[in-house]
């Protein structure tokens, strides 16, 4: 996520936070430094001009150079300017209206307006509790609709049929009129994107908003869009009173400029962004942790967050309370060890939000490698039967020859395994006065404490 402009800040960042000095002249220096940055990174340059006038005037203050740590006080000013020109804090979804609160999604085809579409879904029946209808009225690009209902189902949502010969205003009074008498909590509207901003376009949508008077106008802009995605949200900002952005694909090779631009340009509030294609790959937009990550800071919460939903409690406290009563940790408990570490999203998306210099660490081959080796693990525990996972003291020679076959390793791999279960089956013995569910309270409780907690999963790299 925005690499380029990470590798280069989180540079500065610890070349400045030693600085035991700071002067006028390597304050200049420094914001030289980062202006290079932003503008390789695609920021708009007006916002770039506004964000470097604000980091001077407040370096040059009181406020660093009355510090015994300045480099650090230059550190937290590049911080808290990137977090304000962002936006302050979380702004949530408005869903004050009489039922149902309807969302209109709007951008440019390609953006992700569909899948976002199916990912806040998701998000509002999860975490809102609301029930959700979704319809699109996208009648011109092939498949949209099959795609918008196909997405719906993995969402767990309802979906409103349309198809391409209704005009999208026909769809969007049916939808309505739909989701009132069954009682829906929120509608989504998918709707038409194109290529390029054309009259046609924004005079549909403009008509689509008059109709449908929505809550939420939600602009969804791709982050890898670099300069164009400014162009794209003044044009939607002239056409639509914007409520929010939705910002997608932070989790490819983007340099990370909308994220910077787009706030300032519409004047509306980031609310989600887009950090995975799978379908609960959407994140409320977080300004202050945003900005840490672009610093190299990391996000320890939003690790911290993804880690505990990724933690089956139900299970912890199975096997909790099987170590507890003296009964033996198998290698089917160790199976649901490595696959839990698999439900977490796996190393590298863990790994992503760690501070740079940790991550730097671990390199992309050991995450590869240690990914792999979680993988293999799995498939040499499913090449064992019932029996041999309850009693492994069974497994000699031949049986051992057998289930290397079976997972398609050498024999060496399975006894690595045994090794690693035996380990792990002491710890086990360590925790049986309850000290497991300890463990597991304490990491359902880091979400208010910001740290990070003990406990390793089996292939994490240490």
């Amino acid at each position: 996520m925005a690499s380029a402009l990470t590798d280069k800040l989180s540079r500065l960042v610890k070349q400045i936070s030693g600085q035991a000095r700071i002067t006028e002249s390597n304050v200049a220096d420094m914001l030289r430094e980062v202006r290079m940055a932003l503008l390789e990174a695609d920021v708009a340059l007006p916002v770039v001009r506004d964000f470097i006038a604000r980091v001077k005037e407040k370096a040059l203050g009181q406020e660093v150079l009355g510090s015994l740590k300045p480099g650090q006080a230059l550190v937290s000013i590049v911080n808290r300017e990137l977090t304000a020109t962002m936006g302050e804090g979380v702004a949530d979804l408005n869903l004050a209206a009489q039922p149902p609160a309807v969302i209109l999604m709007a951008g440019l085809q390609g953006a992700g307006k569909t899948t976002t579409t199916a990912k806040l879904a998701k998000h509002l029946i999860e975490k809102r509790k609301k029930k959700v209808l979704t319809v699109s009225g996208d009648v011109y690009r092939p498949a949209a609709i099959e795609q918008l209902k196909a997405v719906t189902a993995q969402a767990g949502a309802e979906w409103f049929p349309s198809s391409p010969d209704q005009k999208p205003i026909d769809i969007a009074r049916a939808a309505l009129d739909y989701a009132k008498r069954h009682f829906f909590d929120v509608l989504l509207v998918d709707t038409a994107g194109r290529l390029a901003i054309d009259e046609a376009l924004m005079a549909e949508i403009k008509d689509l908003h008059r109709e449908l008077n929505p809550i939420e106008t939600l602009f969804v802009v791709d982050a890898m869009q670099g300069q164009d995605a400014i162009n794209t949200a003044k044009a939607f900002k002239d056409a639509l009173p914007l409520t929010g952005i939705v910002l997608t694909k932070l989790d490819g090779d983007s340099r990370g400029g909308a994220a910077l631009s787009v706030r300032q340009i519409t004047g509306a509030p980031i609310k989600f962004a887009g950090v995975s294609e799978k379908i609960d790959g959407l994140e409320v937009f977080d300004a202050e942790r945003h900005a840490g990550r672009i610093l190299g800071m990391g996000d320890i919460l939003a690790l911290v967050e993804q880690v505990t939903s990724g933690v089956d409690m139900a299970s912890a406290q199975k096997l909790a309370a099987k170590v507890k009563s003296g009964e033996r940790f198998d290698l089917s408990d160790f199976l649901s060890q490595i696959q839990q570490m698999k439900q977490m999203g796996g190393l590298s998306s863990l790994m992503d939000k760690l501070p740079t210099q940790m991550a730097a660490k671990a390199s992309e081959a050991d995450l590869s490698r240690a990914e792999k080796d979680i993988r293999r693990k799995e498939g040499i525990i499913h090449s064992m039967t019932p029996l041999e996972r309850r009693k492994p003291e069974l497994i000699k020679a031949t049986r051992k020859r057998r289930i290397a076959t079976g997972a398609g390793v050498q024999v060496q791999e399975v006894n690595r395994l045994l090794k690693e279960f035996e380990q792990m089956q002491d710890m086990m013995k360590k925790m049986k006065g309850g000290g497991l569910m300890k463990m597991m309270k304490r990491l359902g409780g880091m979400k208010g404490m910001g740290g990070m907690g003990g406990g390793g999963f089996p292939g994490m790299p240490r």
